[in-house]
């Protein structure tokens, strides 16, 4: 194929893919900005200067203990909901267990955040699992069909990174030197 037919697969791969890639660009950006002022951002930079007090050989207690008075909390509030999942965060301050309930029916339910030392709930709080940006952006709030969008608006921007640099090599110029090589 010429060049010609390479710009005009270029056009027409750019013109359906546009909107997709706005979108896709727009929630990534908007997705970001979130992420990066989030307090649960704020939390993990300010854990990473911190050491864990639990070091390794671990006692069990040390793990045990704090999980065993978060779920009979838990358990006092929620009985009969499944838990979903369990997390201990020596790092945290205070050091805290989470317990992630979920609803009897399936899906997502509430958060439980302890103090790992005292077991006192600190809160509680709705959860899902991906934040509705996260979702949107991948197109997964959509349902499958999302999905597939998704991923199609990812494979148009592969086909015009192709296309376009297919363009580029064609047009470049014979014989220059250093970085004129790369940029005419």
């Amino acid at each position: 194929m010429g060049q010609a037919g390479w710009r005009k697969w270029h056009r027409w791969v750019g013109f359906a893919a546009a909107p997709f890639l706005l979108f896709a660009a727009l929630t990534g950006i908007f997705a970001g900005i979130a992420e990066m002022t989030s307090e649960d951002e704020a939390a993990r930079e300010a854990a990473r200067e911190r050491v864990s007090p639990v070091r390794l050989p671990a006692d069990p207690a040390a793990v045990a203990d704090p999980v065993s008075k978060a779920l009979a909390d838990a358990a006092t509030r929620a009985a009969g909901a499944p838990v979903d999942k369990v997390l201990v965060d020596f790092k945290a301050d205070p050091p805290a267990v989470t317990v992630y309930l979920g609803k009897p029916g399936g899906g997502e339910g509430r958060r439980l955040v302890y103090d790992a030392r005292a077991g006192a709930l600190l809160r509680e709080e709705e959860y899902v699992d991906k934040p509705f940006l996260t979702r949107v952006h991948s197109g997964e709030a959509f349902g499958d069909w999302g999905l597939v969008l998704g991923t199609a608006w990812g494979l148009a921007l592969v086909g015009l990174l192709v296309t376009g640099l297919v363009i580029y090599w064609a047009m470049r110029r014979p014989g220059p030197t250093g970085l004129g090589r790369l940029f005419w």
